[in-house]
């Protein structure tokens, strides 16, 4: 575990029935950084996140958060961290300036100390002109970034965030983005998040581990994970095309010379490809000689969205595993009562 502040070492949480939400993850995040678990729901980030914060026990495997195993000193690891979740989890009928100090009395903190740093969070998440408005007036924005500042309140060295921004509109997300850079950047927090906006990941996060089925299919920093796809991505739209006809397209274009990689995505194709200019005449002419619509076009320098299905093979967007996802969301609910 030298050298990090969380360590993993093939880290396992395995369900009734046998389902193994994660499958033997090892990784290391450092002091200072921000890192992410991308992935689809049911991917295994939450349960992953919910281990490291001691809301869950591992089946197997270890982990160490700033140099406390999880499982043999959890309360030394609570008293390090902050967490904020998925679901809101401030109270409605108390102000924003009182639902911090009784998260602050939770921590044992009171007095001028528990007021200044009340104050200190408030400036830092913009909440100062409402912190004696009942939070069931804010918006879900100004909810979250309650939220965001109770989890900040005791100070800790690193903050996990399950899927920080889910369900905010743009303009809130775009917000929370810059207080979580605020934070690396003047206050020296690890911050350890799960999310699957690409967008996200790639703006906010020093590394990403791409996460699929609970396991750690890649993991580097943004920019390093789209190098190691060589070439252009083209998606083409088809029309009303089936599944099996998909396929039998697939077959057609991933013998061209210059097509890497081919697969079939929500509303068509996604090809990699060595050189996109050259590739496109030569797909064309395949399709339009099967008869194929092609209702869309588009040529592109490779993103995370593509990294991710070159190493799972399915868009991020795609749903799969909701069973897991729920039934993560029930443990942690039931370990909050």
């Amino acid at each position: 575990m030298e050298g990090g502040i969380i360590v993993t070492e093939s880290l396992t949480k395995v369900y009734r029935k046998g389902l193994r939400a994660v499958d033997g993850v090892s990784f290391t995040v450092f002091a200072g950084e921000v890192f992410g678990l991308l992935g689809p729901n049911g991917a295994g980030k939450s349960t992953t996140m919910a281990m490291l914060t001691t809301i869950l026990r591992p089946s197997s495997g270890r982990a160490w958060v700033c140099g406390y195993e999880v499982t043999v000193s959890s309360l030394m690891v609570r008293q390090q961290i902050g967490y904020v979740s998925q679901d809101i989890a401030v109270d409605d009928s108390l102000t924003g300036w009182d639902n911090l100090v009784l998260q602050g009395h939770l921590y044992h903190l009171a007095g001028r100390e528990l007021a200044k740093r009340v104050a200190a969070v408030l400036e830092m998440v913009d909440l100062v002109d409402r912190a004696h408005d009942l939070v069931e007036t804010y918006s879900g924005g100004m909810r979250k970034r309650l939220d965001l500042a109770a989890g900040l309140l005791h100070r800790p060295r690193v903050l996990f965030l399950d899927e920080p921004t889910l369900g905010l509109d743009i303009q809130t997300r775009h917000r929370i983005w810059e207080y979580i850079q605020r934070l690396c950047r003047e206050e020296g927090i690890t911050v350890f998040l799960t999310t699957h906006y690409m967008e996200e990941a790639d703006r906010l996060c020093d590394r990403v581990a791409i996460m699929d089925h609970g396991r750690i299919c890649a993991l580097d920093r943004p920019a390093a994970l789209k190098e190691t796809i060589m070439g252009d991505v083209i998606t083409l739209g088809l029309a009303g095309e089936p599944a099996d006809r998909k396929g039998e397209l697939v077959a057609l274009v991933e013998r061209l010379p210059l097509v890497s990689k081919v697969s079939v995505v929500r509303d068509g194709l996604s090809l990699l490809v060595e050189n996109g200019e050259k590739a496109i005449p030569a797909i064309m002419t395949i399709l339009n000689s099967r008869g194929a619509t092609v209702e869309s076009l588009s040529l592109k320098r490779p993103t995370l969205e593509d990294v991710f299905l070159h190493y799972t093979g399915r868009e991020l967007r795609e749903e799969g595993g909701g069973e897991a996802f729920h039934r993560t969301a029930r443990a942690l609910r039931r370990a909050r009562r």
